[in-house]
C-alpha cells in the first residue's frame, strides 16, 4: 500500500474529517461553513483541516480573509482503486468457498 493511501486512510478514521471530505463533494465550502456544524473550537478544526489538506484531500485557497476549500478528487480515485482490488479478492475468495461447501454438500449426500 503506497504512503499516500496510508495518509488518507489515516485522515478518514476520524468522523469530523469524513463529514468534511462529505460536504466538499457537494462543492467548495468557506472554513466557517464547514466548522460551522461541529461543536468544537475553530484551532481545533483547522488541525482536522491540515490533517485532510497534507494527505491531498483537500485543498485550500484564501481571498482576503476567507478561505475556501476544494476537495481533490486524484487520493480518492487511488482509495477507491485499492478497495475495487480488495473487494475481487474477497469475491474470489467468496466464491472458493461457496463452491467448496457444494461439494461438501454433493459428496455428504
Amino acid at each position: 500500500m503506497t504512503t499516500q493511501i496510508d495518509t488518507c486512510f489515516a485522515a478518514l478514521s476520524d468522523p469530523t474529517r469524513r463529514a468534511v471530505v462529505e460536504r466538499l463533494v457537494a462543492g467548495p465550502a468557506s472554513v466557517s461553513d464547514l466548522a460551522a456544524p461541529h461543536d468544537i473550537a475553530l484551532p481545533t478544526f483547522m488541525r482536522h483541516l491540515r490533517v485532510l489538506e497534507d494527505c491531498g484531500l483537500v485543498r485550500s485557497i484564501k481571498k482576503g480573509r476567507v478561505r475556501t476549500c476544494h476537495i481533490e478528487a486524484a487520493p480518492l480515485i487511488e482509495v477507491q482503486g485499492w478497495l475495487e482490488w480488495q473487494r475481487r479478492v474477497w469475491e474470489q475468495r467468496l466464491d472458493r468457498l461457496s463452491a467448496l461447501a457444494e461439494d461438501i454438500e454433493r459428496n455428504t449426500q
